[in-house]
């Protein structure tokens, strides 16, 4: 198969549906979040932390040998542009968390300490994080380091972003990093004192945890009717690309005393097993072997074979019309093929009797190869004969003559 049905190309774009689901998640607790309390800013924190997981987990996937030169470079880059924006409107909301609480003077509750105590990875450090809790100081200090790692990840966001002509097109694109850089930018300027020399710690990293997790989910597509879309074709077994067959053909039959003339057989499509000789089809130029797919305009591909005997026989006065095709088989090839050589043999046959007589060749040589050519000729014509024709006089159970 080609590259895109392979299974790392179809397990990366797996991957970044599940990516886009969870940011859609995201984008829904934040527009229905009106809570700015320390809790829900933490909560907020971890669901944009998943996000930016779930795409660094695309972004690997894309770098993978088989998917590098693959993937559009534009899709790699959004994916490495969403990671780091991500990740840096999670760090943003956990300042915003210890921030807010503290010129709030927000008292800490037992529920605000737990989920503070699950929020990061790991913390390294002598102070515990109740301790950090307890003391205003170390909340600002923890909170700028927060803001320094959202402004340089919203930077490396932005120059990723630069690197793509594609994405520089998308002006909403860029309004969104300029704005949330800037926002995180004039927060940490407001934390940031004159006489604060102490240098700014490293942030700790944010433990990732989404309330809502995508569910991958196979559709079920027996609960759904649907029309084939090969119906119209009829029956596959018979109407398939293997099959060779000629153009449709229409003819028109005009019923006498003796009937139709034609026998027919089967159903889903009705063949028509035999045609009486000197009979109405016959002169009409029906076939032995040809398939009827349309009596006066309506399709019998699918029709059974009482179905199409009840077309025929209600047909009125001025007699009905019937499009038909023939399968051109294998075998029908062959022996159309062995009479153009058999043709092709009497007249090499008769040019070189008129040699032979001019270069005194004997002549029983040539009656005999003569006699040998009319043979398999007389072959040919009896095993056409015994394809095509049928004797009426022997029709078998499972067909009917009209």
């Amino acid at each position: 198969p080609s590259l895109d049905m392979s299974a790392p190309s179809l397990s990366m774009l797996v991957r970044l549906m599940v990516a886009q689901v969870q940011e859609c998640v995201f984008e829904r607790i934040t527009l229905g979040t009106q809570d700015t309390g320390f809790t829900s800013q933490l909560h907020l924190a971890q669901e944009a932390a998943q996000v930016s997981d779930v795409y660094l987990l695309v972004q690997q996937m894309m770098t993978q040998p088989l998917m590098k030169d693959y993937v559009p470079f534009s899709w790699a880059s959004m994916v490495q542009v969403k990671s780091e924006h991500f990740r840096a409107l999670a760090h943003y909301y956990a300042a915003a968390a210890l921030c807010d609480q503290m010129s709030d003077g927000e008292e800490c509750d037992e529920e605000a300490e737990k989920a503070f105590l699950r929020f990061y990875v790991n913390l390294s450090g002598t102070q515990t994080l109740s301790q950090i809790l307890q003391d205003a100081e170390n909340r600002r200090k923890l909170g700028k380091a927060h803001l320094r790692r959202a402004v340089m990840k919203h930077e490396e966001a932005i120059r990723v972003h630069s690197l793509c002509k594609i994405l520089r097109k998308m002006d909403i694109l860029q309004d969104v990093l300029s704005q949330t850089h800037k926002r995180s930018l004039d927060k940490y300027l407001e934390l940031d004192r004159e006489d604060d020399f102490d240098e700014t710690a490293e942030a700790p990293e944010i433990q990732a945890q989404t309330h809502q997790k995508p569910e991958i989910t196979s559709p079920n597509f027996s609960t759904v009717q649907v029309t084939d879309i090969f119906q119209r074709l009829g029956p596959l077994s018979v109407f398939c690309a293997r099959a060779r067959w000629g153009p449709v053909r229409v003819i028109c039959l005009q019923r006498r005393e003796g009937g139709l003339g034609l026998t027919l057989r089967g159903d889903s499509p009705v063949l028509v097993a035999g045609v009486v000789p000197g009979g109405c089809a016959e002169e009409a130029g029906l076939k032995e072997g040809d398939y009827i797919v349309a009596v006066d305009g309506h399709d019998c591909k699918w029709a059974k074979h009482g179905e199409v005997v009840h077309m025929l026989k209600s047909c009125s006065d001025r007699g009905v019309e019937i499009s038909v095709v023939t399968l051109n088989s294998h075998d029908t090839q062959v022996e159309r093929k062995s009479i153009m050589l058999s043709h092709c043999s009497e007249k090499e046959n008769s040019r070189q009797r008129l040699l032979g007589g001019a270069k005194g060749q004997s002549s029983t040589s040539l009656l005999h190869w003569s006699r040998k050519k009319k043979n398999e000729g007389g072959g040919v014509a009896k095993k056409l004969g015994s394809t095509f024709s049928l004797s009426f006089g022997n029709i078998r159970d499972t067909e009917t003559m009209y």
